[in-house]
């Protein structure tokens, strides 16, 4: 057996679902800056399998498949995920998506555990965090914080 990091593969690698995945290609290249690796059609439209790539890290993305059982957010109740990636510059990335018209659910904000981030949605209703880590919290630290955050949200 090979190790996959030795193929040149990451241990974990999200995959997403479009229900136009051509267009959230294009989009998620033209507003987040991801690069497109691979796109694998099945002749009908859909995409079988695509592969993105930002500063060395991969997703996929899919078209909705009825008979794998995946969807769209488009066609959930709630959200099911969220999505992280670090950058460089996250006040420049924010700035490029928002002046691409990307929904911008915060801006740019210090957070108690150490990374500047901004929230936005995609076209489909991923969500997605991108952030900057400004500096290193100690996990009690961030605990502490969450707890606090926590109960002051819970009902009386």
């Amino acid at each position: 057996m090979s190790d996959p990091v030795e193929l040149g593969h990451q241990r974990i690698v999200p995959a997403l679902t479009y229900a136009d995945a051509p267009a959230a290609i294009d989009w998620l290249c033209r507003v987040f800056g991801f690069t497109e690796v691979r796109r694998m059609e099945v002749g009908d439209g859909r995409i079988g399998n695509a592969a993105l790539s930002f500063q060395g890290e991969q997703i996929m993305l899919t078209s909705p498949f009825d008979e794998a059982g995946t969807r769209s957010p488009r066609d959930l109740s709630a959200l099911h995920q969220q999505i992280t990636v670090h950058v460089d510059d996250v006040d420049a990335h924010f700035e490029h998506a928002r002046s691409e018209g990307a929904e911008i659910l915060a801006e740019p904000e210090d957070q108690f555990w150490g990374a500047r981030s901004y929230w936005v949605q995609d076209l489909e209703g991923h969500r997605w965090t991108f952030q900057q880590q400004l500096r290193v919290v100690p996990d009690e630290e961030s605990a502490a914080q969450m707890r606090k955050i926590a109960s002051r949200e819970a009902p009386p």
